[in-house]
């Protein structure tokens, strides 16, 4: 099994410990398999690690992966921005959503 690389990264904020670029097929199932959040492992988190672990194998592109991998990212990023914000790490001088 050879790695198979991305024609481009794709950058997944993972909040709080910050962004992972992966570039490669094995960096993403490393990266679903190692820091995706339990509680966000869904369908597209499925089917992102499949459709990788198949791109390894030769039995799917790397634009399909990249392309599942990069629809799991933006709903896990939706995921964690829809949270209630923790008031003790509001920005002081700015107002809070809400608030006029």
């Amino acid at each position: 099994m050879n790695d198979v690389w991305f024609s481009e990264p794709v950058v997944i904020d993972f909040e709080p410990s910050g962004h992972r670029k992966v570039s490669s097929c094995f960096e993403a199932v490393e990266c679903l398999d190692l820091r995706w959040p339990r509680r966000a492992r869904d369908r597209a988190w499925r089917s992102a690690s499949r459709v990788c672990r198949d791109a390894l194998d030769g039995l799917r592109s790397p634009t399909e992966a990249r392309k599942t991998l990069r629809k799991a990212a933006l709903l896990l990023r939706s995921l964690l921005t829809t949270r209630v914000p923790d008031p003790s790490r509001a920005r002081s001088g700015f107002p809070s959503p809400g608030r006029a």
